[in-house]
């Protein structure tokens, strides 16, 4: 079918909406409209569904995401003898839609006679993680699009684990959904559903769980009371699922003195205060910093993305309140349980981050004798080493993080975690601050022990039918053409991921190029928006050569890709 059979197919459907027949009427003629919106079905993956919320098949919609949560049902009842015993648990972020995305993916699943644990308001999904492997579900799902625009919704689904389901079950979830009309998914009322049993409304009793188990992660749980420091720390969830959670455990771990940003306090899909509601853009503490911060004489600015996985930090210079990046928080972080837990060399003790994140980890490991594993992009990855390390017999594991802000530390959860990050960045601000030094300091410290590392991340927004195939063209391109140089370094090695076996690593349209002078660049689509991402990587002698080499390469390795 064509996009526009497909449009008049719906628009005919008699099951159709007043609300979504109003909205498709409206585009009647606008063949480009029509075009994108249709063109293809929203691909399941092992992220799960994401997009702009809309009517059509190209979009998050409930007609979409009913057959998401049929697909999969019917996968785990195909997978799993116990699936509809053991059931599954299911949260959502303060998108819009997402309350309601949440509770038809319930009821559709308690239609095919499956148990569901629904949380009766938004929670962080690292929280649904937790509770899948809690309650001993066969799945989660999470309604969200992280730390997407406000335009953005999304389905996430989880595996029995607690991490991102398998690209093997995502693709028999996809070709499941392919055979379901999405008008004709059969919802069970309500009140049956809470009747029979087969509806719980889950909370309180998950949330002490958590936060129980999120307190007993801390590197040094005595460091308050031994130390006496006061520490002051400015929060922000971002008009998320972060703000009741992250509070709480910071209470409870003893910190008295935390102020929440107000005006960012309420859960709020359409994040009005900023333009992205994500903790990697300085822009989104803005409030934090012109009305809070230096007001309250704090130490740290913490920020967390709407569905709680994701951690940023302002941190003070000179005066000024700087951004650290999601590449020095984990190097922080790593650093500070290294040497809080002191892990013997040859212990198995471990750190896991990804082939676009920082090299300044190898060098920490190496100095502490630990391993340094790296991964693909995606912190399922990251999940999938700690499953497998786990059943072997090796619980060492430290740290796991992305650039991207995700963060995560004990191998229970299989997710990015920002109640947990939250709770490690305040620990380390308290323990330098015990130590007469700001956060700032032992980020130099760190730098002049190991080099200055320095990273880029340059993403090229290509949208619509037209954007994936020019970002098809711009890795094909760098394949048939591979560079010899970028940027006046020499490629030392051409790593293409889909090469199969390339670092031991699953195939991935991915191109990682080692450079000579310890600078690296690497090129991939994005997995959740329509972007090109390019990666890049410089360690050098002083801060000022790392900004300066650092522009240089990322400029010449963009230019590679037009």
């Amino acid at each position: 079918m064509t996009a526009n059979d497909r449009y008049i197919s719906w628009l005919n459907n008699e099951a159709l909406d007043a609300e979504t027949r109003k909205e498709l009427e409206g585009i009647k003629g606008d063949d480009k409209q029509i075009e994108d919106r249709f063109y293809k079905d929203l691909e399941f993956g092992t992220g799960g569904l994401r997009g702009v919320l809309g009517a059509g098949t190209n979009r998050m919609n409930v007609y979409t995401v009913r057959r998401a949560a049929a697909g999969l049902g019917k996968q785990l009842i195909n997978e799993y003898a116990d699936a509809k015993e053991k059931g599954v648990a299911i949260a959502h972020d303060s998108r819009i839609m997402s309350k309601e995305f949440a509770l038809d993916s319930a009821l559709a699943l308690c239609a095919l006679g499956i148990r569901v644990y629904l949380f009766e308001s938004l929670r962080p999904t690292p929280e649904l993680s937790f509770t899948i492997k809690h309650l001993k579900t066969v799945s989660g799902i999470v309604i969200t699009a992280s730390h997407n625009p406000a335009e953005y919704n999304g389905f996430k689904a989880y595996g029995p684990d607690g991490g991102q389901i398998t690209l093997k079950t995502a693709d028999a979830v996809f070709k499941t959904m392919t055979e379901i009309c999405p008008f004709e998914v059969e919802l069970m009322d309500k009140e049956k559903a809470l009747e029979s049993g087969l509806l719980t409304y889950i909370g309180k009793e998950v949330d002490d769980a958590y936060i129980d188990h999120v307190l007993s992660l801390r590197p040094d749980p005595e460091l308050l009371t031994r130390t006496g420091v006061d520490l002051k720390i400015v929060y922000t969830p971002l008009h998320g699922a972060g703000n009741l959670l992250v509070r709480e455990a910071l209470k409870r771990a003893g910190y008295k003195n935390v102020i929440v940003v107000k005006e960012q306090e309420a859960p709020d899909g359409a994040f009005p205060t900023v333009k992205s509601p994500n903790p990697e853009n300085p822009e989104a503490f803005e409030i934090a910093i012109e009305k809070y911060a230096d007001k309250e004489g704090a130490d740290v600015i913490i920020g967390t993305d709407p569905d709680s996985d994701r951690m940023g930090m302002m941190l003070k210079k000179d005066g000024k309140w700087i951004p650290v990046t999601g590449n020095q928080a984990g190097c922080l972080m790593l650093e500070y349980i290294l040497r809080a837990k002191k892990p013997a060399p040859g212990s198995g003790a471990y750190a896991v981050s990804t082939i676009v994140s920082t090299r300044m980890t190898d060098a920490i490991c190496k100095e502490y004798g630990v391993d340094m594993i790296r991964v693909l992009t995606g912190f399922k990855f990251i999940g999938e080493v700690i499953d497998k390390k786990e059943k072997a017999g090796n619980n060492g594991f430290l740290l796991g993080f992305e650039e991207s802000y995700g963060y995560l530390t004990g191998g229970y959860i299989r997710d990015k975690d920002a109640v947990i990050a939250s709770v490690l960045a305040a620990e380390l601000a308290a323990y330098y601050k015990s130590e007469g030094k700001s956060l700032f300091d032992a980020m130099e410290e760190m730098f002049k022990k190991y080099g200055y590392f320095a990273e880029k991340t340059v993403s090229v927004t290509m949208p619509g039918v037209d954007g994936m195939a020019k970002r098809e063209a711009a890795t094909r391109n760098l394949r048939e053409n591979p560079p010899c140089e970028i940027g006046g370094r020499k490629v030392v090695e051409a790593l293409d991921f889909k090469n199969e076996g390339t670092m031991g690593l699953p195939r991935a349209d991915v191109l990682l190029y080692v450079l000579e002078g310890d600078a690296w660049a690497c090129v991939r689509p994005s997995g959740t928006e329509p972007k090109l991402k390019i990666y890049v990587g410089v360690r050098e002698k002083t801060e000022c050569e790392a900004k300066e080499q650092l522009i240089k390469l990322s400029d010449a390795a963009a230019a590679l890709t037009k």
